[in-house]
């Protein structure tokens, strides 16, 4: 079928806008890749080369900085702090968020809505504004230079997030479900644990892989609470290669490319499972 001179402008002006979206996401694409790339080829160089040739192919390749970096014993405790304090507060928002969303989206008590718009307040609040007076709470409780003192801050600042995640997929369960379980004789616990939660997969599966990225990836507050080497988290390893008068930056390239990879193979595999989640989740509630 032809297509007539009324229809014209609006396919072109579909076709302008696909191209224009297309656009927007090559141009972003490249603001995250490019930088991605160049630390994986700067910790081929040495500091030589990335002085004098930052943006140019190493030549020779140095494969010491990589090498190097994969025997030290401390990168490897490193990257078991991080996944200690990974699981960990994945593990205590998952559960967390859970049992309070349950509460929110399912329990009438007086001024419900209320305290939940003052849960999710948290949102607002990076933990780099409130750091000063979490750092003494977290001094006045002894848990400064320890793991307990940040995967403690870590959840706190996590379940806001995961809260209003999980309750609008709650919200989403119908009420004849649950009273058809109460019928059957299930108590409150086990309609939560044994329907409620298994239908919320793909919220718990957005809340869980978002933590852990955030989680993997945490500079700051590791730099402020952690003050032995032996307690440092990944992000933290990079100061190791800072000496009194250099920087090795090739091998700061080298641990950062490192670090970062399980970052973002994790992303690429649950790619799927966040985009569900949260468009299911917003869509529901």
């Amino acid at each position: 079928m032809a297509t007539t001179p009324a229809h014209a402008p609006a396919r072109i002006d579909r076709t302008l806008a696909q191209a224009v979206r297309y656009a927007v996401c090559v141009l972003a694409a490249l603001i995250i890749l490019v930088p991605l790339a160049l630390a994986f080829v700067g910790g081929l160089k040495t500091n030589a080369q990335l002085i004098a040739r930052p943006f140019s192919v190493p030549d020779p390749f140095v494969w010491s900085n990589y090498t190097d970096v994969l025997r030290s014993k401390a990168f490897w405790r490193e990257c078991g702090n991080s996944l200690l304090v990974l699981i960990s507060t994945t593990l205590l928002v998952l559960s967390l968020s859970s049992c309070a969303a349950f509460a929110f989206a399912r329990f009438n008590f007086r001024r419900r809505e209320v305290v939940f718009t003052y849960f999710t307040l948290g949102l607002l609040f990076p933990e780099t504004i409130a750091i000063l007076p979490l750092y003494i709470l977290i001094r006045q409780l002894g848990l400064v230079d320890t793991l307990w003192g940040i995967i403690l801050p870590q959840v706190a600042f996590g379940l806001p997030f995961g809260v209003l995640i999980m309750r609008n997929f709650f919200l989403a369960i119908p009420s004849e479900l649950e009273d058809a379980a109460y019928v059957d004789g299930a108590t409150p616990f086990e309609f939560f644990w044994r329907i409620l939660l298994p239908l919320a997969r793909p919220g718990l599966a957005a809340v869980a892989v978002l933590t852990m990225v955030t989680s993997w990836n945490k500079f700051f507050l590791p730099l402020v609470v952690l003050n032995t080497d032996s307690r440092w988290t990944l992000p933290l390893g990079v100061m190791q290669f800072q000496g009194q008068f250099g920087t090795d930056w090739g091998r700061i390239l080298a641990f950062v490319s490192l670090a970062l990879t399980p970052a973002v193979v994790f992303y690429l595999f649950c790619e799927r499972q966040i985009i569900a989640g949260l468009t299911a989740g917003a869509v529901k509630g």
